[in-house]
C-alpha cells in the first residue's frame, strides 16, 4: 500500500514541460521584499548545491550576457564541463540554463520543477513562497549540480546584492561590466549607489575584474568595494584596433590577436573583460590557454546583440538588438555610425520602464525613418511615444504591434538600406521570429510583400 502511495504521491507532482512554465512563470517576478533569506531556505531544502559548485559571478548594467557567453566558450574550449545561467532568453526559455551551450532538455526542466515545486508550496504555506527569479536559479544549481559541472559561469539578472544568484558563497573570480542607470526603482538613483548595488557580488578572498570605459563614479565604488573585500582588482588596458565593421572587430590586446564576431566598440570591451576574467582564472587551479581564449570568442554569438540577417536581393541587412536602455541604446548608437551614412528605417518598441527619451536620443538621430510598434505582457503605447521620437527623426509612425513596425520599416527600405530593430527584447524577439521565418520563406513569398 505504500509503494502504491508512493508512486501516486509521483504521479500527482509529475508535470510536463508546458506545466512547469506555466508554474514558473505564474509566480511573481520579484520578491515583495529585497533579501537571500528566500532563495537561501529554498536552497537549504534541495541540499545547497551552490555550495558544491564552481563559479564566475558576472554583475553589471550592460554586456553581461556577452561576456558570459565568451567567458562559457572560453571554458568549453579549454575542456571544462561548463555551465551557464543568463536573463532574460530571447527566443526560448532553457536559454537560462545551458551546459556546454545546450538547453537544459525540456524533461529534466520539468522533473527539477516539479521537485522545487513541492518545497515552493511548504515555503508558500510558511508565508515565504520564493519569486519566480529565485525558483529558476534553484532549478539551475540543482541541474548543473546533478550533471557535474565542472565550473558555472552566473549572470546576475538585476543589482546584485539581493540577486538571488548572490545566494553563492564566493566565486573564483567576480565580474563587473559596464554600470548605467537603470533599474533604478530598485537599484537607486545615482550611479554610485547602483554601483554599490553591483558590488555587492563581491566576497571576501575573490579577485575581481572590472571592464574598461567604467564611468569614474561607478570605478571609485569599485576600486573602494573590492579592497575592502581584499579582492586583487584587474582593468583591461588599450586594445589596438586593427578593423571595425558591422560583421565584427579584430583586435590586437594582451599579446593576443582576436577576431569578434560581434559588432560594435562595446563588444571590444567586453571582449577585454573576458580575456581579463580568463587571466585571473590562472590565479586558480583552472588552466585556460591563449588559443583557448581565441577559439572561444571567435565562435561567440547572442540573438538578439547586433545580430544580422541578410542581405540578399530581396532582403535588407535587418539589424536586431535588445538595446532596452539608455547604455545599451548609446553602445547601439556608437555601433551604427560604422554603417557610413547608409540609409536606416527603424522598428521600435519600449517597455513602460524604461526612460525612453534617452533610448530614443541615442538611436533615432542614426536613422531616416521609425515605426514604433508594442510587445509584450507590458509595453508602452506606441501613440504616446509618438511626441517622444518625433525630436530625434522627423519621419516616425505608430503601428499597434511589433509586427506591423516591422512591416512599416521594411516598406521604406530600399535596396542597400538597413532596417534596425530594438528596444525592449520582448520586442526584438517577436521581430526575430518574424525575420528568422521570412530569411528561410521562398523568394515568392517575400516578393509578394
Amino acid at each position: 500500500m505504500a509503494v502504491i502511495c508512493e508512486h501516486l504521491y509521483e504521479r500527482i507532482l509529475a508535470m510536463t514541460y508546458e506545466q512547469a512554465l506555466g508554474f514558473i512563470h505564474g509566480i511573481p517576478r520579484f520578491p515583495e521584499k529585497p533579501g537571500l533569506r528566500r532563495i537561501k531556505n529554498l536552497l537549504g531544502r534541495i541540499g545547497n548545491p551552490q555550495d558544491k559548485l564552481s563559479f564566475i559571478h558576472v554583475a553589471g548594467t550592460n554586456g553581461k550576457g556577452s561576456t558570459c557567453t565568451m567567458l562559457s566558450n572560453i571554458m568549453q574550449d579549454a575542456g571544462y564541463k561548463t555551465g551557464l545561467y543568463i536573463s532574460p532568453f530571447v527566443l526560448e526559455f532553457g536559454e537560462r540554463i545551458q551546459i556546454n551551450g545546450r538547453m537544459i532538455p525540456r524533461e529534466i526542466l520539468a522533473e527539477i520543477t516539479a521537485e522545487i515545486r513541492g518545497h515552493w508550496l511548504e515555503m508558500d504555506r510558511e508565508g515565504e513562497a520564493p519569486s519566480e527569479f529565485e525558483v529558476v536559479m534553484a532549478i539551475a544549481l540543482l541541474y548543473f549540480l546533478r550533471e557535474s559541472c565542472d565550473i558555472v559561469v552566473l549572470e546576475v539578472g538585476m543589482g546584485g546584492r539581493f540577486d538571488s544568484t548572490n545566494a553563492i558563497a564566493g566565486s573564483l573570480v567576480s565580474v563587473i561590466t559596464g554600470i548605467g542607470m537603470d533599474h533604478m526603482e530598485y537599484l537607486g538613483d545615482t550611479i554610485g549607489k547602483i554601483a554599490m548595488e553591483k558590488c555587492g557580488i563581491l566576497k571576501p578572498g575573490g579577485v575581481c575584474v572590472s571592464s574598461p570605459g567604467q564611468n569614474p563614479q561607478a570605478l571609485a565604488v569599485i576600486r573602494e568595494q573590492a579592497a575592502a573585500m581584499g579582492n586583487p582588482l584587474f582593468i583591461p588596458g588599450e586594445a589596438e584596433v586593427l578593423s571595425m565593421g558591422i560583421t565584427g572587430s579584430r583586435i590586437r590586446y594582451s599579446g593576443l590577436e582576436l577576431e569578434i564576431p560581434l559588432a560594435g566598440p562595446h563588444q571590444i570591451e567586453n571582449a577585454q573583460t573576458a580575456i581579463e576574467a580568463c587571466r585571473a582564472m590562472g590565479m586558480t587551479s583552472y588552466d585556460v590557454k591563449d588559443t583557448h581564449i581565441i577559439s572561444g570568442i571567435a565562435r561567440t554569438s547572442f540573438p538578439c546583440r547586433m545580430e544580422r540577417f541578410g542581405p540578399d536581393s530581396n532582403y535588407p541587412l535587418v539589424i536586431i538588438d535588445g538595446a532596452h536602455n539608455e547604455p545599451g541604446a548609446k553602445v547601439l548608437g556608437e555601433a551604427l555610425k560604422l554603417l557610413n551614412g547608409v540609409d536606416i528605417h527603424a522598428a521600435a518598441g519600449v517597455g513602460p520602464e524604461k526612460d525612453a527619451q534617452s533610448i530614443f536620443a541615442a538611436v533615432l538621430p542614426h536613422c531616416k525613418s521609425a515605426a514604433l510598434g508594442a510587445a509584450g505582457f507590458k509595453a508602452s503605447p506606441p501613440e504616446k511615444l509618438l511626441p517622444i521620437a518625433r525630436k530625434y527623426c522627423a519621419d516616425v509612425t505608430a503601428v499597434p504591434g511589433s509586427g506591423e513596425a516591422f512591416a512599416a520599416a521594411l516598406a521604406r527600405c530600399k535596396p542597400g538600406d538597413v532596417l534596425l530593430v530594438f528596444g525592449s527584447l520582448f520586442f526584438a524577439s517577436e521581430v526575430r521570429q518574424i525575420v528568422t521565418a521570412e530569411t528561410d520563406a521562398p523568394r515568392s513569398r517575400r516578393a509578394a510583400r
